[in-house]
């Protein structure tokens, strides 16, 4: 609101951005006022990224933040800012080593604002996401070591769709070695998932969209859990 059209919101599109996070996006722009733009990324053709090992958000970070600095340069943009939060400098992000190295700014960090205090000035100002499940990319459902492919991306994304229909809003379906689907819900979710005609429909779906093999996940859900297998760094 401070810039006024001097400022433009970008939402990179790639096949690891569901259909639904497009639109909320599209939406909140469009409340906000802000000049959006949709740009085609290429992270699908670098070597790093469909790799998938632990470092694979870094090589999607690089991608569109290559892309962000010619667009800036084009229109006479001075500064590319992110929506890092300070909560995000606890976790595991090799995505933040890509905004450092392209000189992308964190105002959220700089204002030492976390998750809350966003969720907070969103509410004040009436946004819709103020209360959204965190939803990273489809490509963090993937278990390290796993190619990122297109079609694998899409299949995540309906199975979570079918979840979300079931009245569950926040759910991962993580892929594993062998076409294999493991479910987190909250653990209060869980029976919901074991009611006989629940299940059927489920495995049924799941089967439908590729997967040979559907497991629940009895810890329920956690933000970033296939970063537990990772080694503990000094």
């Amino acid at each position: 609101l401070a810039l006024g059209d001097r400022a433009v919101a970008v939402t990179g599109i790639g096949p690891a951005v569901a259909d639904e996070e497009l639109q909320i996006a599209r939406r909140v722009a469009t409340q906000i006022g802000i000049e959006h733009l949709e740009l085609p990324t290429l992270e699908i053709e670098r070597e790093g990224y469909v790799a998938n090992a632990p470092d694979r958000c870094f090589h999607c970070k690089q991608e569109l933040y290559a892309l962000l600095t010619r667009l800036a340069a084009d229109r006479e943009i001075l500064i590319i800012v992110n929506g890092t939060n300070t909560d995000d400098l606890g976790d595991y992000r090799p995505g933040l080593r890509a905004a450092e190295a392209a000189e992308v700014r964190s105002p959220l960090v700089d204002c030492g604002l976390d998750k809350l205090a966003v969720r907070a000035l969103a509410k004040r100002w009436e946004l819709e996401v103020w209360n959204k499940p965190a939803a990273p990319c489809l490509a963090s459902r993937l278990a390290y070591g796993q190619q990122v492919t297109p079609e694998r991306l899409r299949r995540i994304e309906l199975a979570e769709q079918h979840l979300r229909g079931l009245g569950i809003s926040e759910c991962r379906v993580r892929y594993h070695e062998g076409d294999l689907a493991r479910i987190e819900v909250p653990v209060e979710s869980l029976s919901l998932l074991a009611e006989p005609s629940i299940r059927e429909v489920l495995v049924r779906r799941f089967t439908e969209l590729g997967f040979r093999q559907v497991t629940v996940d009895l810890a329920g859900f956690r933000s970033g859990s296939l970063n537990e297998g990772l080694p503990v760094l000094p």
